[in-house]
C-alpha cells in the first residue's frame, strides 16, 4: 500500500471498533458489547491535517488463550503490527490496568514500531479518572492519550500524534483503477478460504465453523499489471437463522459490499448443489446488477466424476438460477487450488461485459431485425409500436426503448429483446436492464 499504516490493537471489548469507525467517520467494523466480534483486520481511510493514511482494526488480543478462532484473531493482529508504521494501544480506564494489557505491551515492545497508549472510555469532561494514570505503568516512550471513542473527545489529539508519527509516502495508488470482486455465499462456502488461496498467504481467518467472518474484508491481489480489491463478507443465513444483532449487521455487510463490488462471485458448495438460501444470495447480486461468476467450489470432494458431472451440475445450477442464465459457471477448489487462477480470466471478462457500450446506431440495428422476426404483441386491437433504442449506462448495461404505450410492451417481449442483445452483443456474465418509454418521455433511469 502506498499509503502510511495506523494498526489499533488491544485486549478485547476495550473499544477499538467504535473509535476506528469514528476516526474513519462511517460505520463500518461491527461494534456490538461482546468480546470477539471483530475477527479478522478491518481497513479503512481517513486523512488529518492534510495526511492521508490507512487505518487497521483488530480483534482483541488474548495472550495465552488456546481457543483456535481467539489464536488466530491473535495471528492476524501480528501481521497488523507487522504491517503498521504506528501503533494504537488501546486500553480501558473502567476496569484499569490488567494483566492482559501488559502482556500486550510486552508484544508491542517487540515490534520496534511507535506505540501510543489509549485510555478509552474516559467520558466524563474534565480530568481523566484516577485509574488513567495506572497506564503510564506501561512505560512506553508516549505519553498515554485519554478518549472517548463514544464521544470522541480526545480523538483530536490521537489524530495529532498519529500524524505526527506516521511517514510520508510518495506516490498513490488512488487513481489506479482496480476491479472490486465481491465473494458471497452461505457460510462455510469456501469464501475466506479463495482469497487466501489467491493471495497465497493467510489474509483472513479460515475456520470450519460457519460463521466465522462477520465483517467485509477488502485484500488487494496484483497480477502482471492489474489490480483487483476482493471483499470477502459473512456468510449469509437465513433470516430465520439470524439471532443476534451482530449476524443481522453482517447480513447487512454482505449486501453492501455486492452492491460497491464490480463483479460478485457466488459460491456454491459442490457437496449441497444449490440451496433455497443460495437462490436467495444470487438474487441479491442480480437485483444488484452485478456481474456475477458461479463458483461451485469443493469440486475435489465430489468423488468418482465423469464427462456427465459437469452437465448434470450445468443443467441443476441453470434450473434453480433461471434468472441468472448469463452467468458463467466455474468448478473450482480453493482447497487444492484447481481451477482458482482462471477466476481472473473470468473475472476480467465479466467486468468488461457489463462496462460495454454499444452505438445506437448497432442497437436500432438489432431491434429493426428483431421486431421483423418477431411482430411486437397486440392486446385488445392495439399492437405495440416501437421506434427505437438507446443505452443510457454500463454496470449493468441499461438500455431505453420508446414506444407508444408501455402497458403493451410485455414482459415476454422484453426477454426476447433481451435475448437478441446477448445474441449479438455478448454481455456475458451481466445482468441487462431495459427501461421502457412513451415516445416524449426523457431518457433517463
Amino acid at each position: 500500500m502506498s499509503k502510511p499504516i495506523a494498526a489499533i490493537v488491544g485486549r478485547p471489548n476495550v473499544g477499538k471498533s467504535t473509535l476506528f469507525n469514528r476516526l474513519i467517520g462511517e460505520r463500518r467494523a461491527i461494534v456490538e458489547d461482546t468480546p470477539g466480534v471483530t475477527r479478522d483486520r478491518i481497513y479503512g481511510d481517513t486523512d488529518w491535517n492534510g495526511l492521508s493514511f490507512t487505518l487497521i482494526d483488530t480483534g482483541g488480543i488474548e495472550p495465552d488463550s488456546e481457543d483456535i478462532i481467539l489464536s488466530q484473531m491473535r495471528a492476524q493482529a501480528q501481521i497488523a503490527i507487522d504491517s503498521a508504521d504506528v501503533i494504537v494501544f488501546m486500553t480501558d480506564s473502567r476496569s484499569g490496568l490488567v494483566a492482559d494489557d501488559t502482556e500486550v505491551a510486552k508484544l508491542l515492545r517487540k515490534s520496534g514500531k511507535p506505540v501510543i497508549p489509549v485510555v478509552n472510555k474516559c467520558d466524563s469532561a474534565g480530568a481523566p479518572p484516577d485509574t488513567f494514570y495506572e497506564f503510564y505503568e506501561l512505560g512506553f516512550d508516549i505519553d498515554p492519550i485519554a478518549v472517548s471513542s463514544v464521544h470522541g473527545t480526545g480523538t483530536g489529539d490521537l489524530l495529532d500524534r498519529i500524524v505526527e508519527l506516521l511517514p510520508e509516502r510518495s506516490g498513490s495508488d488512488d487513481d489506479e483503477e482496480a476491479i472490486k470482486v465481491a465473494v458471497i455465499g452461505k457460510p462455510n462456502a469456501g469464501k475466506s478460504s479463495l482469497i487466501n488461496r489467491i493471495s497465497g498467504k493467510k489474509r483472513l481467518i479460515v475456520s470450519d465453523i460457519p460463521g466465522t467472518t462477520r465483517d467485509a474484508i477488502d485484500t488487494e491481489i496484483r497480477t502482471g499489471d492489474k489490480k483487483y480489491i476482493f471483499i470477502d463478507t459473512a456468510g449469509i443465513r437465513r433470516s430465520s437463522k439470524i439471532k443476534d444483532s451482530v449476524e443481522y449487521y453482517s447480513v447487512l455487510r454482505a449486501k453492501t459490499a455486492a452492491e460497491r463490488a464490480d463483479v460478485c462471485i457466488l459460491m456454491i458448495d459442490a457437496a449441497e448443489g444449490v440451496t433455497e438460501q443460495d437462490e436467495k444470495i444470487a438474487g441479491i447480486a442480480h437485483e444488484a446488477g452485478k456481474a456475477v461468476i458461479i463458483a461451485v467450489n469443493k469440486w475435489d470432494s465430489i468423488p468418482d466424476k465423469d464427462n456427465r458431472t459437469v452437465k448434470d451440475y450445468d443443467n441443476r445450477i441453470r434450473t434453480a438460477l433461471s434468472y441468472m442464465t448469463y452467468a458463467p459457471i466455474m468448478y473450482i477448489s480453493a482447497l487444492t487450488g484447481q481451477r482458482v487462477t482462471e477466476l481472473f480470466g473470468q473475472i476480467d471478462l465479466v467486468f468488461s461485459q457489463s462496462m460495454l457500450r454499444v452505438s445506437t446506431g448497432m442497437l436500432n440495428d438489432v431491434l429493426a431485425d428483431a421486431t421483423t422476426r418477431v411482430q411486437p404483441p397486440t392486446d385488445k386491437g392495439k399492437r405495440l409500436k416501437i421506434y427505437y433504442m438507446t443505452q443510457a449506462s454500463v454496470a449493468p448495461p441499461t438500455f431505453v426503448i420508446f414506444c407508444n404505450n408501455a402497458e403493451l410492451f410485455h414482459f415476454s417481449y422484453q426477454r426476447y429483446i433481451e435475448n437478441c442483445l446477448r445474441n449479438t452483443f455478448g454481455f456475458n456474465g451481466t445482468p441487462i436492464k431495459i427501461v421502457i418509454r412513451e415516445r416524449g418521455e426523457s431518457a433517463d433511469v
